[in-house]
């Protein structure tokens, strides 16, 4: 089986397919739709042969499909009908969950993941299970969690108070959930001077790896990428 993985992020969209070592991303935009997204990604994918796809969605997933507009691009998520629009069968896990997934080891038990991005996503894998989570938006301080490491919390904060809020959250998490193990991923990870006490750096790499392995047939295939600089243009 040939696996398409797409990574919908708020800047970029990646994608990855069975049999190749080097993803491809195209940019996103505040108001792309998901028409425009499959648009971009057919594009983007020409050359590549693929049998089903896996798509990491920047918002909340339920019974495997958007169940809310995301923050950080346009309308038309909720009700689209990806199956059709990819001509095969798709699967939908948000994108925090997909990463969690491809950061999975089993031998290290119970895993908690934090994406620290645009925003703030969790996901537990438990067994090699997806339990995701929306912790982000429980309540912290006069917020919430992502309101304090969120992208908009390190602009508006600076590193240092950004750093110290991460350490915080990761703590209390941690003391909430038990986890065995703890990985911090998402792109501003690299942004942290040491790391919390139990937590080890993801790589955002590792989405496409989950991508893969939400289909059994096509797990041989789960490692990561070389990234590539290249980008697509609007569709």
């Amino acid at each position: 089986m040939k696996v398409l993985v797409i990574d919908i992020g708020g800047t970029h969209v990646k994608i990855l397919a069975t049999g190749q070592t080097q993803e491809r991303r195209v940019e996103s935009w505040p108001t792309m739709s998901a028409a425009q997204m499959v648009r971009s990604v057919r594009a983007l994918a020409r050359g590549w042969a693929f049998d089903a796809a896996s798509i990491g969605y920047p918002g909340a997933v339920r019974h495997g499909a958007p169940a809310a507009e995301p923050h950080n691009l346009g309308k038309g998520w909720v009700g689209f009908d990806f199956t059709a629009a990819f001509g095969c069968p798709v699967k939908i896990v948000n994108d925090a969950a997909m990463q969690a997934l491809g950061s999975f080891d089993k031998s290290k038990g119970t895993l908690l993941f934090l994406g620290l991005g645009t925003g703030l996503g969790t996901t537990l894998v438990v067994e090699g299970k997806l339990v995701p989570m929306e912790l982000a938006h429980l309540p912290y301080r006069d917020a919430t969690f992502e309101d304090y490491v969120g992208e908009q919390a390190l602009r508006r904060d600076g590193r240092r108070k950004w750093r110290k809020r991460v350490a915080d959250v990761v703590a209390r998490l941690q003391a909430a959930l038990l986890p065995d193990d703890v990985v911090l991923g998402g792109g501003n990870v690299r942004l942290l001077k040491t790391l919390p006490p139990g937590c080890r750096a993801g790589d955002n790499a590792h989405a496409f790896i989950g991508g893969f392995r939400l289909w059994p047939a096509a797990a041989s295939a789960a490692r990561a990428p070389r990234k590539s600089p290249s980008k697509g243009t609007r569709a």
